[in-house]
C-alpha cells in the first residue's frame, strides 16, 4: 500500500507483536553491555573532566546517547513500515525530517568518544607507539568505508530511506568499496574510527564506550534492521 508521497505501509508491520520484535533482545544488550562497560570503566575514572563535564559523567552521555538513538532509530522504521506515521506528520518532508533529526545523534556519537578521551587522556595500559599503530591502521578502513557510503550507498539511503521510499527499495544491493568486504561495512567497519579516535588519544576510558558502542549497534541490527529487512524484501 502507498501514498503520493511514495512510503510504503506493510501490513505485517501494523501490529503490536512485530512493533517490539526483537526489542527484548535489545533491551538485554543495553542492560548487559551496559553494565560490563561501566565495570571496565568504573576502576580507572578519576578527576579528570573536559568542558566542565566529568569523565563519569562523558561515560553517562554516551551511554544514554547511544541508547537514546537507536530507540529513536526503533521508533522511527517499526512506525513507519506499520503505520507510516513520519509521513502523516511530515508529509514529503518526512525523510528529510528524518535525515535532520538523525544528523546530531550520529555526529555525537564521535564527539562523546572524543570528549571522553579528552577528560582522560594517556590513561589506556598499552605502549604509546601500540596505541597509535593500532589507531592509524583501524582509522584506514572506517575512513574507506565512509567514503564507500558517500560514493556508493548516500546517506539518505543510509539512514533508512527503504522505510520512507519505493525508490530505496528498488535500489541494488551495493557491493563496491567496503561494501564487497561484507554488505554490512556500515556497522562491521565504519566504528572502528571511534575505536581509533579512542587509541590516538590514548584513553581508558573512550576505549571502552568505543566499545560498548559498536557491541550495541550489533543489537540494533539483529533486534530491529534485520527483522524489517526480511519484511522489506523477503528475505
Amino acid at each position: 500500500m502507498s501514498n503520493s508521497h511514495d512510503a510504503l505501509i506493510i501490513s505485517e508491520a501494523r501490529s503490536l507483536r512485530f512493533l517490539f520484535r526483537g526489542q527484548l533482545l535489545h533491551l538485554t544488550a543495553a542492560v548487559i553491555l551496559t553494565t560490563i562497560a561501566w565495570a571496565l570503566a568504573a576502576p580507572v575514572l578519576n578527576e579528570g573532566s573536559w568542558l566542565g563535564i566529568s569523565e563519569a559523567g562523558w561515560f553517562w552521555a554516551a551511554v544514554g546517547l547511544t541508547i537514546f538513538h537507536q530507540f529513536y532509530v526503533w521508533v522511527v522504521f517499526r512506525g513507519q513500515l506499520g503505520w507510516g506515521f513520519f509521513t502523516q506528520l511530515f508529509g514529503r518532508y518526512d525523510l528529510t525530517v528524518h535525515s535532520i533529526l538523525f544528523s546530531p545523534m550520529l555526529i555525537a556519537r564521535p564527539f562523546v568518544v572524543i570528549a571522553a578521551g579528552m577528560a582522560s587522556p594517556l590513561t589506556l595500559a598499552l605502549p604509546r607507539w601500540i596505541q597509535l599503530a593500532i589507531g592509524l591502521m583501524l582509522l584506514v578502513p572506517a575512513l574507506y568505508t565512509g567514503w564507500s557510503v558517500k560514493k556508493y550507498f548516500g546517506f539518505k539511503r543510509a539512514v533508512g530511506g527503504d522505510h520512507f521510499r519505493q525508490s530505496y527499495r528498488n535500489m541494488p544491493l551495493v557491493t563496491e568499496g567496503a561494501f564487497s568486504w561484507t554488505p554490512n561495512a556500515m556497522y562491521t567497519f565504519a566504528f572502528f574510527g571511534l575505536w581509533s579516535i579512542a587509541l590516538l588519544l590514548g584513553s581508558h576510558l573512550a576505549l571502552v564506550i568505543a566499545l560498548f558502542q559498536h557491541a550495541f549497534v550489533w543489537a540494533h541490527y539483529f533486534g530491529t534492521e534485520q527483522p524489517n529487512m526480511e519484511l522489506i524484501y523477503g528475505e
